[in-house]
């Protein structure tokens, strides 16, 4: 506990209330402070964006037709940071610092909350594995998963133990212990504490709901304890059904504001961007796993005694053995299944952190097993375990000095900068590509890549006999916006994670002062959602009248969600009279070998 505290003052950010956080966070002020929760007037909010930098841009909220916005995540996280929150308001009016919600008292009070929050963890952590294991065991187990996983990294570094997996994390082990505790006396107060726990981790994300694979298979193993489970929820029903109304009772918060704010009781806050989201049918857990990207078993190997231990756990106390495994793979089912399975900037993978509470009991039957073993076995395994936590000690170190990237890793970069604590740029172009998706995307070195035509219109069938090139050209019109599209699936451009556009096109506007407004648009489609949509805008180019004037820009294919995917080019015409265009066409530039 004296570690985590000082690891997060060490290493405290610039501004906690940035990025997801500013997401999770944006009901508080927005309801109490602003009175806006649909952010009518934008004008507050993106101004306070711009003087506090909590984000490149405001992703965090969907813009719908009639100007509200709606939240991108659900509320569970602002009802956590609450308390927080009104400790920061009271310290802006003591101090008198601005109280708009993101001022110094407000970030310092998030702060304090987040660590609290750890030490709770930690606390009822410790609970659980003396209730299971010795103390001499138990104190290996908190050891290890705290220096031996990227807990380190996620609770204790750079302002990310406010993220929704610190507080998860604290979530689960709430869970483990009011489960344990309720099947020893089913009291009241256990099931009432179970109820408002897995309520608000659901709230905050609602995966989360898997939690409850643990209260229902607590203590069932055959046919028999089955029997006897279902007789004592038979016999506790009004607690049970008290839980299932509280879970009732905070998912129709969400309901009720995506209600008001969508006219939806259910609505895909994610919709803003097609190129992400749950791929059930096609996980992608070999990935999430074994990647050098960013695989889990990879940058966090002390897991795999944790999972091996499961088949102690099976041998030694098989009550809790078929809650914990189920949870487990539905766990890990659900996290492995989402389109950007690496999740961004972070260390090994971050949403495993949050169930490492449950993992631990695994790592614990491992650690029993292992001390039940030869002196020879002990210290061969018992060696490798110490490797392993030097590994992760210095893999951390790795990552906060850069070394080791995000979400740009790959094998050949893994293995080349294995051990170093300075990477060389030649280390470096073995990184997977930076994508920039703030600005225009710049092709800078095209003699790395080899070019062919993707596909062109001459449009040599037009109607209109002023062209720029052969016999016609395309009329756009009031009447008809849009150009022909250039598209094809991803899968059949290439094989390669990336490939670089080139889109041009010729435009003619007459000579006469009208207005003609248009865009030349590319992005990607996703059963009909586009995403990664860049265009170039008419009002934004210097268009000489009465000639034929190119246009072109590069663009970076983004991560791809699916390879049916279909890359889209066309021009977008929303003027009063007429455009013509010339020559649409696309290049696509692969990786040389």
């Amino acid at each position: 506990m004296a570690f985590i505290i000082i690891m997060n003052f060490l290493f405290a950010p610039g501004n906690i209330i940035s990025w997801d956080v500013y997401g999770y966070y944006l009901y508080l002020p927005t309801k109490f402070i602003y009175h806006d929760l649909g952010m009518i007037n934008d004008e507050v909010i993106l101004n306070l964006l711009d003087q506090y930098k909590n984000s490149a841009t405001f992703y965090q909220a969907m813009k719908m037709p009639d100007g509200h916005y709606v939240m991108k995540y659900s509320m569970g996280m602002a009802i956590l940071y609450a308390p927080f929150f009104f400790l920061g308001w009271l310290g802006a009016l003591l101090f008198n610092y601005p109280i708009d919600g993101f001022s110094l008292p407000f970030q310092y009070a998030l702060h304090f909350g987040s660590v609290l929050y750890s030490l709770i963890g930690i606390w009822f952590v410790s609970k659980v594995l003396n209730h299971f294991f010795n103390s001499k065991v138990s104190a290996l187990i908190l050891a290890l998963i705290v220096f031996g996983t990227n807990y380190m990294v996620h609770i204790t570094m750079y302002g990310q133990n406010a993220m929704s997996h610190n507080y998860l994390f604290t979530g689960y082990v709430l869970v483990l212990w009011f489960t344990i505790k309720w099947h020893e006396r089913f009291e009241w107060k256990y099931a009432i504490g179970l109820s408002v726990v897995i309520g608000l981790m659901t709230l905050s994300r609602p995966t989360e709901i898997v939690a409850l694979a643990l209260p229902v298979f607590w203590e069932v193993f055959d046919k028999e304890s089955f029997k006897n489970k279902f007789n004592i929820l038979l016999k506790h029903k009004y607690q049970v059904l008290t839980l299932v109304l509280v879970l009732v009772v905070f998912g129709f918060f969400q309901f009720v504001y995506w209600k008001i704010y969508t006219g939806k009781f259910l609505f895909n806050s994610y919709g803003g961007n097609a190129g992400e989201g749950l791929e059930l049918l096609s996980p992608y857990t070999r990935q999430f796993l074994f990647s050098f990207r960013k695989g889990w078993l990879i940058y966090t190997p002390l897991m795999i005694f944790a999972i091996i231990g499961f088949y102690a756990m099976y041998r030694k106390n098989r009550d809790i053995f078929l809650a914990v495994t189920v949870f487990f793979l539905f766990n890990l089912y659900l996290i492995s299944s989402w389109s950007n399975w690496w999740y961004a900037q972070s260390f090994s993978q971050r949403p495993m952190v949050s169930s490492y509470p449950v993992m631990a009991l695994g790592l614990g039957y491992f650690l029993v097993w292992l001390f039940e073993q030869q002196k020879r076995i002990q210290l061969t395994l018992g060696g490798v375990i110490l490797l392993v936590l030097g590994l992760n000690i210095f893999q951390t170190i790795q990552f906060h000095k850069g070394i080791i990237h995000g979400d740009r890793m790959t094998m050949d970069y893994y293995f080349a900068s294995f051990g170093k604590l300075h990477a060389t740029e030649e280390d470096r172009k073995l990184l997977l590509i930076d994508r920039n998706y703030m600005g225009t995307d710049a092709f800078t070195n095209e003699e790395e890549y080899e070019g062919t035509l993707l596909k062109a219109y001459d449009f040599n069938d037009g109607d209109d006999s002023l062209s720029f090139s052969g016999c016609c050209s395309y009329r756009l019109t009031p009447k008809g916006i849009y150009s022909p599209v250039i598209e094809k699936a991803f899968k059949d451009i290439t094989r390669d994670d990336h490939v670089w556009f080139k889109v041009s096109v010729y435009v003619f506007i007459e000579t006469q002062d009208v207005v003609e407004d248009f865009s030349l648009v590319v992005h990607f489609d996703h059963k009909g959602y586009a995403y990664n949509y860049k265009t170039v805008e008419s009002k934004n180019l210097d268009i000489k009248k009465g000639e034929w004037n190119k246009i072109e820009f590069d663009y970076l294919s983004p991560e791809v969600r699916n390879g049916n995917d279909l890359f889209r080019a066309f021009v977008w015409y929303r003027g009063n009279r007429y455009l013509l265009i010339d020559d649409l066409k696309v290049d696509v530039y692969e990786k040389r070998d």
